[in-house]
């Protein structure tokens, strides 16, 4: 297809100007026609008009004809042509209602695929849980089956079950069902640790207990000092058990069984945590230990210890009778044998029974004096009973070291006799436990009590004077000469019995013969008792303070428990069947006591 040189166009420009259209230069057919047409002839030329418009008649004339015999198929063509522009519309509506459509209708096919892939998740996920159903179904039986073993014993199983459950929730800690089969699991182990604590709480033995603390640490609750502690506590749990199901009526029964309940029960409570907690292994001792598990311990045993001293002081003043004795040789038993554990307590047993047997001692003291008391006010002088003593044969000496025999003078005087027989009875029952450390006590406290005594005399004295005759005032000569002279040294040799001279001068590290010196000391200051009744006593030369005892009488024995025979056993039958009618009302005779062994020993 020839084109339009620029020279050509030129001369076309400058010859038609305007004569045709713009958009004709483009048409390649024009082109070619004018590139014709200048290369004609001038002749040529001039006839072109003509054959132009003959071509065009003839053109014209075909048209018609094309029309006339096909005019039924532009008839249809317009048809068709119409239809075409309205189906067109009709599309062109529908388009764009489709267009408007489309972004709904995407958005509805990404939610369908989502769906449809979430729908897939959930299949694929149904099958792999229906492959895996046996094994999803235990993993949800663990927490039934873990109560199931903690509520039938089988802790080893309980144990294994928890340690899978805690791997698992480091694991997979999001998964909501695994966290609540771990708090299930978690529930079921607080029971296990609540039973195991319970079972140390029971009577129950060394294998045991070591199985149960082994149990405690795979649970790994407790540090090492906190499970020692737990058992500690755990244990002294059950030993208050037992020692509160101790019937408490009876002081002595109390303390007797409480003394055996420490000494069996605690005993074996301090071997089981040896056994189970070593504090001198290298392997589980560190350099930096922040607590001292010794120390646990030994502040344990301590209060148990001090537990049981309260009990027994709480009992020893309660009182227990005249079984002190028996009461000192368990507890020194059991302070003994504590000694094999580092817990001997046998020297905090001293001062409580010194205490107990003293304020014993001392109430006995005080009961014979308001007796005596009462009988001085009911005492009348009269010479029936002054033939009694006289009418009595002598009595021979007896030949076991030890054994005094009251003055038999004293059966005269009922009210001293009574007395006697008093302080004789508190002297048996303080014999049977009588630690050295008690002679300035017991010597200070019968020295007021014959003071007291001699007060009564005297109120005595001041009230019958103006009305005593002249045998009544003889007879009460002969009451203060047997009190002066027969009853206070007698008891100053009871003293010396109770408390060998001996024996003291060897605890204080001098000559028995200057015991005498240090006061008051298993010794009683006779010129001050009688001092008062100076005036009345006959004149004679004056009492030494340091008595000296019948040849009967052992005082270099090293045992200061000896026997005391009350004045009642000093004849063949009871004082009081000596004694005036006036004074039938006095008590029963004393017995005597036979010699105990020496408290001091174990039973």
């Amino acid at each position: 297809m020839a084109a339009v040189d620029v020279e050509d166009e030129s001369i076309l420009a400058s010859i038609f100007k305007d004569s045709f259209a713009e958009n004709w230069r483009e048409n390649p057919d024009f082109a070619a026609y004018l590139s014709e047409l200048s290369s004609y002839g001038l002749e040529k030329l001039c006839r072109e008009p003509e054959r132009l418009a003959e071509e065009r008649a003839q053109i014209l004339q075909q048209t018609r004809e094309l029309a006339f015999s096909n005019y039924k198929t532009f008839i249809r063509t317009a048809e068709c042509t119409q239809e075409i522009y309205r189906d067109f519309g009709q599309v062109e509506d529908c388009v764009s209602r489709l267009l408007d459509k489309l972004p709904g209708f995407g958005e509805k096919c990404r939610n369908f695929v989502k769906d449809a892939e979430e729908i897939g998740a959930n299949r694929r996920m149904n099958s792999l849980t229906l492959n895996r159903h046996t094994e999803i179904l235990e993993i949800l039986e663990i927490p039934q089956l873990m109560d199931t073993c903690v509520r039938n014993g089988y802790y080893e199983e309980a144990l294994e079950l928890a340690a899978y459950v805690k791997r698992l929730e480091k694991k997979h800690s999001s998964i909501p069902v695994l966290q609540g089969i771990v708090s299930e699991v978690r529930q079921s182990a607080q029971l296990m640790l609540n039973q195991l604590i319970q079972q140390l709480c029971s009577n129950v033995q060394l294998p045991a207990c070591l199985r149960v603390i082994s149990y405690l640490r795979r649970m790994d609750v407790f540090t090492e000092a906190e499970l020692r502690i737990k058992f500690l506590q755990a244990r002294g749990t059950w030993l208050r058990s037992i020692l509160c199901a101790i019937s408490n009526d009876d002081p002595y029964f109390h303390i007797t069984k409480t003394i055996e309940a420490y000494r069996v029960h605690l005993f074996d409570i301090i071997t089981q945590y040896r056994a189970i907690f070593s504090d001198e292994d290298p392997l589980l001792s560190t350099s930096e230990q922040l607590v001292n598990e010794s120390a646990i311990f030994h502040g344990w045993v301590v209060q148990k210890v001090s537990d049981f001293l309260q009990t027994l002081e709480t009992d020893l003043e309660k009182g227990v009778g005249a079984r002190l004795d028996s009461l000192l040789g368990q507890c020194m038993y059991f302070g003994l044998s504590f000694s094999r554990v580092g817990a001997d307590f046998r020297g905090q047993l001293a001062p409580m029974f010194q205490t107990v047997a003293f304020q014993t001692f001392q109430k006995a003291v005080g009961e014979g004096l308001n007796k005596f008391q009462d009988d001085m006010n009911l005492y009348t002088l009269i010479s029936v009973p002054s033939v009694l003593g006289a009418t009595i044969p002598p009595v021979v000496p007896s030949t076991q070291p030890g054994n005094l025999q009251p003055p038999m003078v004293l059966l005269d005087f009922p009210p001293l006799a009574c007395f006697l027989n008093n302080i004789l009875t508190a002297f048996n029952d303080l014999r049977l436990c009588c630690p050295v450390a008690l002679t300035y006590d017991v010597t200070t406290c019968l020295e007021a009590a014959l003071r007291k005594v001699t007060k009564l005399i005297l109120a005595f004295h001041r009230a019958e004077e103006t009305a005593f005759s002249s045998r009544e005032k003889e007879l009460f000569v002969q009451f203060c000469s047997a009190f002066a002279e027969d009853l206070v040294p007698f008891l100053n040799r009871c003293l010396q019995v109770l408390f060998p001279p001996a024996q003291i001068a060897q605890i204080l590290g001098i000559p028995p013969t200057q015991v005498h010196k240090y006061g008051s000391l298993g010794c009683i200051n006779v010129n001050s008792v009688l001092e008062p009744l100076e005036f009345i006593l006959p004149k004679k030369e004056s009492i030494s303070t340091v008595v000296t005892l019948s040849t009967d009488v052992d005082i270099t024995s090293a045992e200061p428990q000896k026997e005391f025979v009350t004045a009642e056993h000093s004849t063949s039958e009871p004082l009081e069947h000596h004694r005036t009618d006036a004074h039938q009302e006095s008590d029963g005779p004393a017995s005597t006591v036979s010699p105990k062994q020496d408290p001091r020993q174990a039973p």
